[in-house]
C-alpha cells in the first residue's frame, strides 16, 4: 500500500476534532502498526527516488495532523520509542551524503548534486520538526505519553542533533533552505530537552549534570576512524564544531573520545584538515587541566605532533600552530623563574624558539614573515630573562625584519618592534653589547618610514616610529645614557622633522 494510501485510511490527514466523539484519533489502527508499515514501505529495496521524496512528505503531513495522544498514548498501545528511533535513523540515513570512495574530499562532478541532497535535507528536517513539536506539546502531561516522550528523546536526540550539526552552517551540500530548517531543528532540540543552549545540550547544566555529548561521540566514533572519516566530507565538520561547545571542566571526563580524532585531523595532508585539526587540539588543550594533559604523556604527544607542523609552509597554518604551541607550553613547563635556576636544558620552548628563528632568519615570503614576527612576543615573554641563550640569532632576525617593508600595513616590523622591546626589557643586562648594531638598525628603520612615500598610511607610520622610539628608550636605560649621547650629534646634522621629534623624546625622556 502506497504511504499517502495509507495515510487517507487512517483519516489523519487533517487535525482531528478534540470536540468530536467521532474523532478519528479514536478508530485510527494503532500507531506502532502504522509506522512499522511506513518504516518497511520506505526501506523496502526498489523504490524510486521521487517515490521516497512523496512518503517523506506524506510522514510530515501525518506528524503534523497526528494527535498527541495516538502517538505517545491514549487506548491504543503507544509507539515504542525503539521504532521511532529506527524510522529517524532510516530518514537520516535518506538524507546523509553519499561516501567517498576516494579521500580526495572533493564535491562530485555533477553541479545539480547537493541541490537534490539539500531539498532532500529541508524535506527531512520537517518530518523531525513535526516530531519534535508533538515530543513538546507532550512533554509537560502526567499521563503515560510522558513517559514515552523521555523515552523517545534517549533514542532519537543524538541522531536528530548530528543531522542538525551537519546542515545548519553554510557548506557545500547545504541551500538557504537547509539552513534554515537545520538551524530551528536545533533550537527545537534544545528546547525540547529543556536545556537553554547547545553548550547545554551537550555537556549538562551542572558540573555533575551528564549530558548528551558522549551519546553523540558515540554516533560519531564509527564515522571518525582512519578508515572512514574522509569518506563524509560533513564528519570532521560536526565533530569540531560540537567538540567546541564541550568546555571545562566538562571536556576532561571526554578526553579519551576526542583527542585522538583531533590528532587524526592535524595529521593529514591537506591544510584545511590540518588547520582544523590544530584548532580542535588547542580547544582541548584550553579547556583540559594540565594534569590530565600530562597523563600518560598526552601533552607530549600533541607537542610532536604540532612542532611537526613547525616545518610547513602555509601561513595559516603556522599561526594556528604557534598559538596553540603557546599555551602547550604552559601544560608542558613550569614557570621560567624556576626554570632559570635550573642547568640549562633543552626545553620545548627552547626547541621551539629555536626553530622558529631558525625558519625566520631564511624567511623572505612577507605573510609567513608577518605571522612569525606576530606570535614571536609572546615567545620571548614566555622565557623571560633566558631568551638571551637565543640572542645571537634573535638579533639578526630582529635587523633583518626592521630592514624589510612588508606592505601598508607593516604587521612584521610592528611584530618585531614589539619582540626588541620585550628582549630588551627581559634581557637588558646583555643588550650594551649589542648597542651599536641595534641602534642602527633602528635609526634607518626610522629614517625610511619618514621619507616613504608609498601606500602605508599615517597611522601605520605613527605607531612604526613610536615603537622605535620606545626601543631607542629602553635602550637608553639600560646602556646608561650612551644612546642620548650618540644621538646628539645626528639631532643637529639631520634635518629631518620625524627622525629628529624620535630623538628629541629619547632625549628628554628621564
Amino acid at each position: 500500500m502506497e504511504l499517502s494510501s495509507l495515510l487517507k485510511s487512517l483519516q489523519l490527514e487533517s487535525p482531528p476534532d478534540r470536540g468530536d466523539p467521532e474523532c478519528p484519533a479514536a478508530t485510527a489502527p494503532p500507531a506502532e502498526q502504522v509506522l512499522s508499515q511506513i518504516l518497511l514501505l520506505f526501506s523496502a529495496e526498489g523504490v524510486s527516488s521521487s517515490a521516497k521524496v512523496g512518503m517523506v512528505r506524506d510522514l510530515c503531513a501525518l506528524f503534523e495532523a497526528a494527535d498527541c495522544q495516538w502517538l505517545f498514548g491514549g487506548s491504543h498501545p503507544n509507539v515504542t520509542p525503539k521504532l521511532l528511533g529506527d524510522l529517524v535513523a532510516a530518514l537520516c540515513h535518506y538524507a546523509a551524503l553519499p561516501k567517498q570512495e576516494s579521500d580526495t574530499g572533493g564535491p562530485p562532478s555533477n553541479d545539480g548534486f547537493y541541490t537534490t541532497m539539500a531539498d532532500r535535507t529541508a524535506d527531512v528536517g520537517l518530518v523531525f520538526l513535526s516530531l519534535l513539536a508533538k515530543v513538546e506539546a507532550t512533554k509537560g502531561s502526567k499521563s503515560q505519553g510522558a513517559v514515552v516522550v523521555r523515552q523517545v528523546l534517549a533514542h532519537c536526540l543524538g541522531l536528530i542533533y548530528i543531522f542538525a550539526a551537519t546542515h545548519h552552517a553554510e557548506k557545500p551540500w547545504t541551500s538557504p533552505r537547509s539552513q534554515s530548517v537545520a538551524q530551528e531543528l536545533l533550537t527545537l532540540l534544545v528546547q525540547v530537552a529543556g536545556c537553554a543552549s547547545v553548550a547545554e545540550f551537550l555537556q549538562g547544566g551542572s558540573e555533575d549534570e551528564e549530558g548528551r555529548f558522549a551519546a553523540v561521540m558515540g554516533l560519531l566514533k564509527p564515522e571518525l576512524t582512519k578508515e572512514t572519516w574522509k569518506r563524509n566530507p560533513a564528519t570532521k565538520h560536526v565533530f569540531s564544531w560540537t567538540l567546541r561547545q564541550v568546555t571545562r571542566p566538562w571536556l576532561s571526563r571526554h578526553l579519551e573520545s576526542v583527542l585522538p580524532p583531533s590528532l587524526l585531523l592535524s595529521d593529514d595532508y591537506q591544510e584545511e584538515n590540518k588547520i582544523l585539526g590544530v584548532c580542535c587540539l588547542h580547544h582541548i588543550i584550553l579547556n583540559v587541566p594540565a594534569a590530565d594533559l600530562n597523563q600518560f604523556n598526552r601533552a607530549q604527544v600533541v607537542y610532536h605532533a604540532l612542532y611537526h607542523h613547525l616545518y610547513v609552509r602555509e601561513a595559516q597554518l603556522i599561526q594556528v600552530v604557534l598559538l596553540c604551541l603557546l599555551d602547550l607550553l604552559q601544560v608542558l613547563e613550569r614557570s621560567p623563574q624556576r626554570l632559570s635556576q635550573e642547568p640549562r636544558t633543552a626545553t620545548p620552548c627552547h626547541e621551539v624558539l629555536q626553530l622558529v628563528l631558525t625558519h625566520m632568519e631564511a624567511e623572505h615570503r612577507l605573510p609567513l614573515r608577518r605571522v612569525y614576527a606576530r606570535n614571536l612576543p609572546a615567545f620571548v615573554k614566555r622565557l623571560g630573562i633566558l631568551i638571551a641563550q637565543h640572542l645571537k640569532r634573535l638579533e639578526r632576525v630582529i635587523v633583518g625584519y626592521l630592514e624589510v617593508c612588508d606592505g601598508p600595513d607593516e604587521a612584521a616590523r610592528l611584530g618585531i618592534l614589539e619582540t626588541l622591546k620585550c628582549t630588551i626589557q627581559h634581557a637588558w643586562p646583555r643588550m650594551a653589547c649589542r648597542l651599536a648594531v641595534l641602534l642602527k638598525a633602528l635609526l634607518k628603520m626610522i629614517w625610511d618610514v619618514s621619507t616613504d612615500e608609498g601606500l602605508t598610511p599615517q597611522p601605520v607610520k605613527t605607531a612604526l616610529l613610536h615603537g622605535a622610539t620606545e626601543c631607542l628608550i629602553l635602550l637608553d636605560h639600560c646602556s646608561q645614557g650612551q644612546v642620548k649621547i650618540l644621538l646628539e650629534g645626528i639631532y643637529h646634522s639631520c634635518d629631518d622633522c620625524s627622525l629628529r621629534a624620535c630623538i628629541r623624546q629619547v632625549q628628554e625622556n628621564t
